[in-house]
C-alpha cells in the first residue's frame, strides 16, 4: 500500500509530465507559406530574404521548386515551409497555408484552395493584366474583400512614394511581416541588409524604406 509520501512523489512525476508536454506543444511554433506572383515582380527575392532571416534565427526550412515561368509574364510560385520542430514534406497541403503573399491579385485566388481556414492573404491590389481573358477587376476585388482575413494595397505605389519604384516586393513582404510570425520585423530587416549588401548601401537603404512602408501600412 502506498504511503503519503510515495503518493506525492507519483503527484510530481504526473505534473512534470503534463508539464513537459505542455511547454513542448507551447514552444513548437511553424508557419507555411505560399509566394506567387508573375515573372519579373521579384517573388525569388522575397523568398530569399525569409530565408535568410530563418536560417539566422536556427529555424528549419523548406522550400518548393518555384512553379510557373520564373521569366517575365509567367506565373510564378513557391513553398516555403519554416518551423522550430523537424519538417518532411517541402510541400504545403490543401488548406494548410498560414499565409499567402502575392505580388498579383489574381494569383492570390488562385491559391484558395491551399488556405487554412485561418489563413491570410497578403496582396498587391493592382493586377497585372497580361492575358486577354483576365477576369473583371472589380469582380476580382470584390471575391478578395469577401475572404475573412485579407490586406490589399496598391504596392507599387507605395514603393514610388517611398523613393524605390523597384521596391515593390519589399512592401509587400512588410505587409506580410506582422502575419509571417515566427520571424519578427528586425529579423527580416536585418535579413534584407544581407542579402541586398552586395549592391551597396544606397540600394539597402532603398529596400529597407520600402519594406518599413510596407509594415506601417499594414498596420492602417
Amino acid at each position: 500500500m502506498p504511503t503519503d509520501r510515495m503518493a506525492g512523489n507519483l503527484d510530481f512525476s504526473l505534473f512534470t509530465f503534463h508539464f513537459k508536454n505542455f511547454t513542448s506543444i507551447f514552444l513548437t511554433m511553424k508557419k507555411d507559406i505560399i509566394l506567387c506572383g508573375v515573372g519579373g515582380q521579384g517573388i525569388l527575392s522575397i523568398a530569399t530574404v525569409i530565408g535568410e532571416a530563418a536560417t539566422e534565427a536556427g529555424l528549419n526550412l523548406k522550400q518548393a521548386e518555384v512553379h510557373g515561368m520564373s521569366q517575365r509574364g509567367g506565373d510564378v510560385q513557391s513553398n516555403l515551409r519554416l518551423s522550430t520542430e523537424n519538417i518532411y514534406s517541402d510541400l504545403i497541403p490543401q488548406g494548410g497555408t498560414d499565409v499567402v503573399i502575392s505580388m498579383e491579385p489574381m494569383e492570390a485566388l488562385r491559391y484558395l484552395p491551399y488556405l487554412a481556414k485561418t489563413g491570410t492573404i497578403v496582396t498587391s491590389s493592382k493586377p497585372f493584366v497580361n492575358i486577354p481573358n483576365y477576369p473583371d477587376e472589380a469582380a476580382l476585388m470584390a471575391e478578395l474583400d469577401a475572404m475573412p482575413s485579407v490586406v490589399k494595397l496598391d504596392i507599387e505605389s507605395v514603393a514610388k512614394d517611398a523613393g524605390n519604384v523597384r521596391g515593390a516586393n519589399m512592401v509587400l513582404l512588410g505587409m506580410a511581416a506582422p502575419f509571417i510570425e515566427i520571424l519578427t520585423v528586425e529579423q527580416l530587416r536585418k535579413a534584407i541588409a544581407v542579402i541586398f549588401a552586395r549592391k551597396g548601401d544606397a540600394v539597402v537603404e532603398a529596400n529597407l524604406k520600402a519594406f518599413d512602408s510596407g509594415v506601417e501600412a499594414s498596420k492602417k
